[in-house]
């Protein structure tokens, strides 16, 4: 089996979906964790137009972008299939990977602004979940039904992340009265084993948090 390496960062929810993916697919790899202030030179190598992570090179082949990543990663070893047989779930289970690339910083956007600015992206956030919570989960414990799929890992930035961030400005969007299925499924989501193992320690990821948001407000008011 030819060699794979995964270069990310701990703290990167894009990361984390390469890896789920490979660790869902029983794919052993190597992980090479980025030091984004000073990123090394295999990556620029890997990835000269974006410089950024994830990066998974496959028998010395880089191949970038999340999303292109997982899509190569189910090609790749098709065993444990992560998207449904079925042509017309397949189509919809597309549809939601695609919804949840464009409008997720639409739910990241409340937690870097303040005052009314805030305000008005909050409710576009919960705009967005609630689309997810009625027309994409429906009554299902995964988008897919039983099983965790690859619209869940593609989704899983709306809910780790989502709760630290929240937590850590005070903006709470994920509150179970108003979004009752989509909080289920978020919590389905982190007891499987392999997301389990994987997620960042909450401690750190807070600090992270703090320290991420007060460059970007520091940035923006420049």
């Amino acid at each position: 089996m030819e060699e794979v390496k995964v270069h990310g960062f701990w703290a990167s929810p894009f990361s984390h979906r390469v890896i789920w993916a490979l660790k869902l697919k029983g794919v052993k790899y190597e992980y090479i964790e980025e030091d984004l202030q000073n990123k090394s030179q295999l990556l620029l190598q890997y990835n000269p137009i974006h410089k950024k992570v994830p990066v998974l090179v496959h028998g010395g082949k880089p191949v970038v972008e999340s999303l292109v990543i997982l899509e190569y990663i189910e090609e790749t070893w098709p065993e444990n299939p992560l998207v449904p047989e079925d042509a017309y779930e397949k189509a919809m289970a597309r549809f939601w990977i695609k919804f949840a690339e464009e409008k997720g910083c639409t739910c990241f956007n409340p937690f870097f602004l303040t005052g009314e600015a805030q305000e008005k992206t909050i409710e576009e956030a919960m705009e967005v979940l609630k689309i997810v919570e009625d027309r994409g989960l429906g009554d299902k414990k995964f988008f897919g039904g039983e099983a965790i799929g690859l619209v869940d890992i593609t989704f899983g930035l709306f809910g780790y992340w989502l709760e630290c961030f929240g937590e850590e400005v005070g903006v709470k969007l994920l509150e179970p009265s108003i979004l009752p299925r989509f909080c289920a499924w978020v919590q389905n989501f982190k007891e499987v084993a392999v997301i389990k193992e994987t997620l960042p320690d909450r401690k750190k990821y807070m600090a992270y948090c703090k320290c991420l948001r007060e460059k970007l407000m520091t940035n923006s008011a420049k």
